[in-house]
């Protein structure tokens, strides 16, 4: 008789690393190991359950296997109202169906919860001895709680954000959310706190390597006040004058052959640390752990003894440093005991962590790293505990500080910019060349210059300003040094990219120069605020010293304007592509044309193919189009936008391959004007209001325009006002508009419509409105 299949177990937690503790526990180490489908891994080992036979695969979840979330018909804030949210269905689905969607027959399947509150072994079996079933109230619990913070937190964030962005220039309000206070009165109302479990860890925090001169760098600028370059004169001399190592190293493991217990032996004599130091060489030092070996220089150690008086003031901090890292490597861990109490009240768990050092260790001899001490009161396990106050804290979240010397060392370091020779060289170059001002702390300021010039390196080549590129030059100098590269060919190749970049910058270097002038002149104080930035919604500046420009002092971005003519906003209407408040740009002069444009969509036409910008004259023999060229809305190809080319373009223009555009603020003077020539038409003069509409005309595609007469002057036979059609086909029309600076309007354009269709021009279209008289007596051409 075959022997029964063993049974099949899967075990899903809640984190990978809980699910490897799991299947360590319940394998004792004995399993396989692959990677899931999911990116998860597969725990697999053979085992028993329930005293059979069993297969088990453990593996994790990442994150929460449900989520829920609003219909999509509620997702657009613009059209839901936030009080619709608190009744709105929402929609609970698997947050990763890849990582948690799993499919079987129901009815062979059983399920059980194992329930520990950590992830010992011992904890992991007994909860394995002790399966229960899933407690179906627990999960609409959490139904609830999720649906809950949804709807509160979804109505509350998208009102405050609605109301208040835009309406303060200095506001950042992308998002202003709802935080929560109510657990406050809960926790009163209870007023008791149970104790549910006390654990006791002993723990080790690890002796320094050997010191390298990276980290010398660092801890001089941190804790003893010195620049790098200063760091390493004074170590420089202390090496000359035979006090400590060589201080250009990059290792921190020493070799097999280092005599400890002589250079021990010469600080034995120290006032501050002989005692420590003798006490070591008695019971016994331990040697340091195991560092890098670059291959160079044995870690910086102390040679001789010395004191004060011998040194000076300044070479001494760095030479009391040297010795206490060398001897702090050789001394013992320093050891603690962790205690975590764990409370329960409300329904909640609270947390509260001690620490007992039992053995300080190199702690002794480097206080500055020594484990803070907080030692807990003894409580016992189920002790409750009545709460005399409870204090509700309310802060902030703050940028980040800037970088400090230690800090920008340690990146340095880690994209391989620079040497241990060299970094010393390259911070003391941006102090004296004023790109950066060292404060207090050591911290590095970035001056206007240093932030004008990296922005500028940003709008031109990031390249010139990421440490990608340092990176790769400093390996490729290290291969070198190696003999692994040729060094002809990757000097050549070096040098081939930076020319490439140089000729690139060169051509880009206006990019640069205004960020300058608006940092570095008063046109950055003279402008006045106009309209606001699509990115951070506040006001930029209109600098209309030529050439005429805005500026945002927040994202530092310069938007080139048209040129000689003025500038207005435009009824604070938006970009649909990039959330610019649009601009009205008009030239001079009562033919003078206006128009909307957007800043941004201006400086960077968003469309592939605008080859043809306005005020794209040449300025050099180098064909770089001058200050103040762009894509204003009459040449933007949007399909849906109210303000471009396709919505505001009437018909072909007469003289040129343009297009006729309705002037939207020429009221009362309705006129088109095409928007690659001089030319002007003027419409029915006097209206209230004429605008474009969404038709075209069937003889020649042309846009129909609807126009609102006035009422004492309409030239409609009944007096109605309002009247819809070609200007290229219809009589009434036809009869009322006038050719400036062109040709024979309607004979050029006969042979053509709006650019696009193949009408055949004369003027049949009766329009749509009240009856008409023609004033002027009809006639075919001007």
């Amino acid at each position: 008789m075959a022997p029964p299949k063993p049974h099949k177990i899967l075990m899903v937690a809640e984190k990978p690393s809980i699910a490897l503790s799991i299947a360590s526990a319940l394998s004792g180490g004995h399993m396989s190991t692959r990677r899931g489908g999911s990116s998860t891994e597969v725990h697999e080992f053979n085992g028993t359950f329930r005293g059979s036979n069993a297969q088990y695969k453990v593996t994790s979840v990442i994150g929460h296997v449900f989520s829920v979330d609003f219909l999509p018909k509620y997702q657009d804030w613009t059209v839901t109202d936030p009080l619709d949210l608190f009744q709105a269905p929402i929609l609970k689905a698997e947050s990763n169906p890849k990582c948690t969607g799993f499919h079987g027959n129901e009815a062979r399947r059983r399920v059980y919860r194992a329930r520990f509150s950590s992830v010992t072994e011992k904890d992991i079996l007994k909860a394995m001895d002790n399966l229960v079933e899933p407690n179906e109230d627990e999960a609409r619990a959490v139904d609830a709680r999720q649906e809950i913070d949804l709807k509160v937190g979804v109505a509350f964030t998208r009102f405050q954000t609605s109301y208040f962005q835009g309406k303060y220039g200095n506001l950042d309000s992308r998002v202003i959310s709802l935080v929560a206070v109510m657990f406050q009165k809960l926790v009163m109302e209870d007023g008791i706190v149970e104790v549910t479990d006390i654990s006791e860890k002993q723990e080790s925090k690890s002796r320094p390597s050997g010191l390298n001169t990276v980290n010398l760098l660092k801890v001089a600028s941190s804790a003893l006040g010195f620049g790098p370059q200063m760091a390493m004169q004074l170590a420089e001399r202390l090496y000359t004058q035979g006090f400590i190592s060589y201080p250009r190293t990059e290792s921190t493991a020493y070799p097999s052959s280092f005599d400890f217990k002589s250079t021990l032996g010469m600080q034995t004599n120290n006032p501050t640390w002989g005692d420590y130091v003798q006490k070591l060489l008695d019971d016994g030092f331990h040697r340091p752990r195991s560092g890098t070996d670059a291959g160079d220089h044995p870690p910086i150690t102390p040679m001789r003894a010395a004191n004060e008086d011998m040194l000076g003031n300044d070479a001494w901090k760095l030479y009391q440093y040297v010795c206490q890292h060398f001897i702090g490597t050789v001394s013992p861990d320093c050891k603690y005991v962790r205690n975590k109490v764990e409370f329960s009240i409300g329904g909640e768990i609270f947390r509260c962590i001690g620490q007992h050092v039992i053995v300080k260790g190199f702690t002794s001899i480097m206080p500055w790293l020594a484990v803070n001490e907080k030692n807990l009161p003894q409580f016992k396990k189920g002790e409750k505990i009545e709460v005399s106050k409870v204090e509700l804290y309310e802060g902030e979240t703050s940028p980040p500080d800037y970088l400090s010397e230690s800090e920008l060392i340690s990146l340095m370091e880690k994209n391989g910019i620079g040497t241990d020779a060299s970094i010393p060289v390259h911070i003391n170059n941006i102090c004296e060349r004023n790109f950066v001002q060292v404060q207090a702390g050591r911290k590095l300021v970035p001056t206007a210059l240093g932030i004008s010039l990296i922005r500028g390196y940003q709008c031109i080549d990031p390249d010139l300003c990421l440490p990608d590129i340092r990176s790769f030059i400093e390996q490729q100098i290290t291969l070198v040094a190696k003999g692994q590269v040729d060094h002809s060919r990757v000097v050549e190749h070096v040098l081939q990219q930076f020319k490439q970049k140089f000729i690139y910058f060169v051509k880009q270097i206006e990019n640069m120069d205004a960020l300058f002038e608006a940092q570095f002149s008063p046109l950055a104080d003279s402008g006045r605020a106009l309209s606001k930035c699509g990115k951070c919604l506040r006001y930029m500046k209109y600098i209309s010293t030529q050439p005429s420009r805005m500026y945002c002092g927040t994202c530092e971005e310069v938007y080139y304007l048209p040129q000689k003519g003025t500038i207005k906003l435009y009824k604070e209407l938006t970009c649909p592509l990039d959330n610019f408040e649009l601009l009205i740009f008009s030239l001079a002069g009562p033919e003078g044309k206006s128009f909307p444009l957007c800043p941004y969509c201006y400086n960077s036409p968003p469309f592939e193919g605008i080859d043809t910008l306005f005020g794209a004259t040449k300025t050099s023999s180098t064909g770089k189009l001058g200050k103040g060229a762009g894509m204003p809305c009459f040449l933007c190809p949007h399909p849906t936008c109210p303000h471009s080319l396709i919505a505001q373009g009437v018909c072909a223009c007469p003289e040129c391959s343009g297009t006729l555009v309705l002037d939207p603020v020429s009221a009362p003077k309705w006129r088109l004007y095409c928007n690659m020539c001089n030319c002007l038409v003027y419409l029915p003069q006097g209206a209230h209001k004429i605008s474009t509409t969404r038709d075209r005309c069937p003889e020649c595609e042309s846009t129909i325009l609807e126009v609102d007469f006035n009422k004492k002057t309409t030239p409609l036979l009944d007096g109605s006002t309002l009247y819809t059609g070609c200007i290229l086909c219809d009589e009434l029309l036809h009869s009322l508009v006038e050719m400036k600076h062109g040709k024979s309007f309607f004979k050029r354009m006969g042979s053509r419509g709006r650019g696009r269709g193949s009408g055949r021009g004369g003027f049949r279209g009766r329009g749509r409105g009240g009856k008409w008289d023609d004033p002027k007596m009809s006639f075919r051409d001007f």
